[in-house]
């Protein structure tokens, strides 16, 4: 990118940034998520430190968010509040000690850290330790005068404890916050009101605190969490560490995570712990805030723009960011059905690198208005399958360029019709290829009957070398067959047959969903397998009873429909036959008996003991449902470390019990 490129773009971003900051925390509306948003500051930081001549006083990255409110008196800060800077990850980490050590050779730095946030920043002032007045951060220099409504919360003492900071002017900075099962407990009511639920804890906290009656203030359970204390004479106050002590000796909550750090070492161990351990908090935090904790070297640091030198928020992986979209593709699934894919620039989200998200359809490619050349929101949790949620539209430039999915479908090998009613563009010969290629790695692939070796690339050669015309013909393979193939020699051959002769007899709900059933995913493949218990019952039921699939829960007249067309179809009776006359034959289910039979699980998070899948098959073959997400009826969702607070609410919202990883392992062993 040139300099007259980033200057365009950087425009574009700072309108963007001050348009988010200010409907977030002027007016508590978010229009996208903070994760987002941090992404895009994160962008326009990166901008200004490589063209540092595009730098100005009003740029987002100079300047505290916010704007006092006309309908609260306004007051000055006598000590600016500042915002931090952020880090994404130990490289951005390194960079910040690294400039300390620069800007302080030869000194040995101590650190305080505490896990960051996700509240509402305000101070608080005491003079001769009776409670004066509260003022919000506002533009950092004038804040917002909340003291009636701040008098309502509980945790913030009227009058300091002890006699030290009994005399003088006191100000103790922190956080307002709604705690995760307040906030669950406020949105059932509104449920039960039939009214909408707030979005987040933090903007509810936020609104609750700018509310002009200090009743309706007072009706809503409110934390205030200190984090700072400032004294006229700076030696009251020598460290960040002795800013807590002080705050709890006043009668103030702190958090208990807070600790003092040694080198880079214990600041890495620190935000890995409470990476993991931040579900245990009663609040919601996406990072840590790490401080030199001397105050008066931390001073001597100074500031630059908006941020001190001395301090940095290390950002958690968010499950939202924003990247590029460098091109629109075409994949072409087991069905045969056209995916339009976009290829981003790559992306840290949720932990991982996202370099591809599906657009799922044309429908989907015309309500999102989506370009290549765009910048766009990516959002991923856990497991899921990364989304394109929204087109940050006032980002283009005007050299992005449209995308005519039925014009590149035209140019496509396969020719692809859209039957009436159906979002999907589906290939019209089912046995091409690539069809054919897609439909033999879902056979294969693990939560089908998980043929070890038999990958997509080894998928590819056994059809362009004629071998496999369907999914009967993999076991009629001999190693013979395969040494005359680029990638197999006479170990890698006899592995593969090994793998695939050890899956003559799968488990039936396997081999329903190996069968590609449109519609049929693996909880589908459970449901048909508990109830009909072989796969002769279930091809008999579909093809002459086909009202008997209604009566499943879950299998509505679509996925019905689909069920009863494949069995109907004279092509996958012909396969089945084939399979039964090669003797490869799915074992009989066992009806769902065992002690979970009447019990639902899911699982988020990773397991230290074993794997989801297996986790799940220990679920089934106690005779337990195991469900790919939380919904109406689930039992138990079980959880690793780490689990994020939109899970909970799910939980709390269907009733489900949450079982960390011990108490499953306890029950499953019980059994």
């Amino acid at each position: 990118m040139n300099e007259r490129e980033a200057k365009t773009r950087v425009a574009k971003l700072r309108q963007l940034i001050d348009d988010y900051r200010y409907n977030y925390h002027v007016l508590d509306r978010s229009t996208m998520s903070e994760a987002a948003a941090d992404s895009l500051k994160h962008e326009l930081t990166q901008l200004e430190e490589r063209f540092p001549q595009l730098v100005t006083p009003d740029s987002p990255t100079q300047r505290v968010a916010g704007e006092p409110l006309p309908q609260f008196r306004s007051a000055p800060h006598r000590q600016r509040m500042l915002s931090l800077n952020d880090a994404f990850g130990e490289a951005e980490l390194d960079a910040w000690l690294n400039r300390l050590a620069k800007l302080k050779p030869g000194v040995k730095f101590e650190f305080f850290a505490d896990v960051k946030m996700d509240g509402f920043a305000c101070t608080l002032i005491y003079d001769g330790g009776r409670l004066n007045q509260a003022l919000t951060r506002g533009d950092g220099f004038v804040g917002e005068d909340i003291t009636a409504n701040i008098r309502t919360l509980e945790s913030v003492p009227l009058v300091l404890s002890g006699a030290k900071f009994s005399r003088g002017r006191t100000e103790v900075r922190g956080e307002v916050l709604m705690y995760k099962a307040d906030f669950e407990r406020l949105n059932q009511r509104q449920r039960d009101a039939g009214l909408p639920e707030y979005k987040n804890a933090r903007n509810t906290a936020a609104g609750t605190m700018r509310q002009l009656d200090p009743k309706l203030v007072a009706e809503r359970r409110l934390h205030f969490h200190a984090y700072d204390v400032l004294r006229d004479d700076p030696a009251d106050i020598p460290t960040y560490g002795a800013a807590y002590q002080a705050a709890k000796s006043m009668g103030f909550k702190t958090n208990q995570a807070a600790a003092v750090l040694k080198d880079r070492a214990a600041i890495l161990s620190f935000v890995k712990q409470w990476q993991t351990k931040r579900t245990e908090l009663p609040f919601g935090t996406d990072g840590a805030v790490i401080k030199i904790n001397d105050r008066t070297l931390y001073a001597e640091l100074g500031v630059v723009g908006k941020a001190p030198r001395g301090a940095i928020a290390f950002k958690y992986p968010a499950e939202e960011a924003t990247t590029r979209v460098r091109d629109i593709i075409i994949s072409v699934g087991r069905l045969g059905t056209a995916t339009p894919i976009a290829v981003l620039e790559p992306v840290n989200v949720a932990g991982s690198t996202v370099s591809r998200a599906s657009l799922h359809n044309e429908d989907e490619l015309k309500r999102l208005d989506i370009r290549i050349g765009d910048t766009v929101i990516i959002h991923k949790a856990g497991d899921i399958i990364p989304q394109v949620t929204r087109v940050l539209a006032k980002l283009r430039t005007g050299r992005e360029k449209p995308y005519d999915f039925e014009a590149e479908l035209k140019k496509h090998p396969l020719r692809f019709i859209r039957v009436e009613g159906e979002v999907a563009w589906r290939a019209d010969d089912k046995n091409e290829p690539t069809v054919l290629m897609r439909r033999l790695e879902h056979f294969a692939a693990k939560g089908a009957l998980d043929i070890e070796g038999l990958g997509e690339k080894n998928v590819a050669l056994l059809v362009e070398a004629g071998l496999v015309k369907d999914a009967a013909d993999i076991f009629t393979l001999k190693q013979v067959d395969l040494l005359n193939l680029e990638r197999f020699a006479e170990v890698s051959s006899a592995k593969l047959i090994e793998g695939i002769q050890a899956k003559r007899s799968p488990e039936l709900y396997r081999f329903i969903y190996g069968l590609g059933i449109r519609h049929v995913g693996e909880q589908t493949s459970i449901d048909l397998a508990q109830r009909y218990l072989s796969l002769d019952n279930l091809s008999e039921a579909a093809v002459k009873r086909p009202e008997e699939l209604y009566e499943i829960d879950g299998i509505g007249q679509v996925v019905a429909h689909a069920i009863a067309e494949w069995f109907a179809d004279a092509a996958n009776q012909r396969l089945l036959k084939k399979f039964k006359k090669i003797g490869v034959w799915p074992k009989p289910a066992k009806g769902g008996e065992g002690s979970l039979s009447d019990k639902s699980f899911a699982i988020t998070g990773t397991l230290e003991s074993m794997g989801r899948d297996e986790a799940a098959a220990k679920i089934r073959q106690l005779g337990g449902t195991f469900q790919s997400s939380v919904g109406k009826g689930t039992t138990y969702l079980v959880h690793g470390a780490d689990i994020g607070a939109s899970k909970r609410a799910s939980a709390a919202k269907f009733g489900t019990k949450l079982l960390d990883e011990a108490a499953f392992l306890k029950l499953i062993k019980e059994k």
